[in-house]
């Protein structure tokens, strides 16, 4: 049985999908909070409880509680971690929920593992941990140290955090460092959603670095695949890792962490042109400055990930958007 914290969170869903459709038996778990509209996150929790195999206990990560009990009770055999206070532009203005979310309770989860035998942990980082880094793509055996959000601190702490538990105990943790993931059921906080429903509302649309902006947009399909791959693939003591010579990425200990990213960054005004072919509509941009905390341009080295599992996300940006307003316009009933 496999834990999926966060299971009616965009990411959660469609890895817990993936896990039911190969025969897993899941449990999701999510507190179901209202960052945004809770229709969605149930909408999504709707279509997981109609499927045999998969269980849902409403629980907040940062009850260790209720957290040691699950664990206790249902020793299950591996665990994505995938629930967290998301967004980088509200932890500029809600610093707390992040702490308590993405910290504490991180290391309820941690501790589950531990506790229990847990035979891979399995956690979401992110591409923003990158943070001051310039030279591109980013690669895993950078040093990350410069992080400009809090968001991006918490889940730099989340990798040092699994180091040590890695370190003490032999827990097999990986980190996943996922770049700017979009498509179907994605977060109406996220660029695509709040493009999408601007252009057919006939509003303008903010556009930050005048459009300027280079991200390495990652489908949320290839994500899926990636963590799924992963999970199978239990991280491993590095026998080459030096204390005189640390490489980020791997270790003396059973950690390892992976950007999974599309390795094709494009200019966000491409991003927005798909858009506006998918939809038959022209957008109206307000094109504005950079916002704090934000990079201009990130783009993903893959080479480890393929390199490890076989496999290299390869969804184009036309296609990704084009099932994505596919699913906006049936789901909202948009014509």
């Amino acid at each position: 049985m496999i834990v999926v914290t966060g299971a009616a969170g965009f990411i959660g869903f469609h890895v817990s999908q993936r896990l039911l459709d190969r025969g897993d038996t899941v449990l999701g778990i999510d507190n179901l909070n209202d960052y945004y509209d809770p229709a969605l996150k149930n909408a999504r929790l709707e279509k997981l409880r109609s499927r045999p195999g998969f269980a849902f206990e409403k629980i907040d990560i940062v009850d260790s509680s209720a957290i040691a009990r699950l664990f206790n009770q249902q020793q299950p055999a591996g665990v994505v971690h995938l629930a967290a206070q998301a967004g980088v532009r509200y932890s500029l203005t809600n610093p707390h929920v992040y702490v308590d979310s993405n910290v504490k309770g991180f290391l309820n989860i941690l501790e589950g593992c531990r506790h229990n035998s847990v035979e891979h942990l399995v956690y979401a980082s992110t591409s923003s941990i990158y943070g001051a880094n310039t030279r591109q793509p980013f690669s895993e055996h950078d040093n990350v140290d410069h992080p400009l959000t809090l968001y991006a601190a918490t889940k730099k702490a989340n990798e040092l955090m699994a180091h040590s538990y890695a370190s003490l105990f032999h827990l097999r943790c990986t980190g996943l460092r996922f770049f700017t993931v979009y498509g179907p059921w994605g977060r109406p906080d996220m660029a695509l959603f709040r493009f999408t429903k601007g252009i057919l509302a006939g509003e303008p649309i903010p556009v930050f670095n005048e459009g300027k902006m280079i991200r390495d947009f990652t489908y949320i399909d290839d994500i899926a695949e990636g963590v799924i791959r992963i999970l199978d693939h239990p991280a491993q003591p590095d026998p080459n890792w030096r204390g005189d010579d640390p490489d980020p990425a791997t270790s003396y200990a059973p950690y390892r962490v992976y950007n999974i990213g599309n390795n094709q960054p494009i200019e966000l005004l491409r991003y927005i042109a798909a858009l506006e072919r998918s939809l038959g509509r022209k957008a109206k941009m307000e094109l504005l400055p950079m916002q704090p905390g934000d990079v201009p341009s990130t783009m993903a080295d893959v080479s480890e990930l393929e390199a490890a599992v076989g496999f290299r996300p390869k969804t184009s940006v036309e296609d990704g958007i084009a099932r994505f307003v596919e699913w906006y316009r049936d789901f909202y009933a948009v014509h």
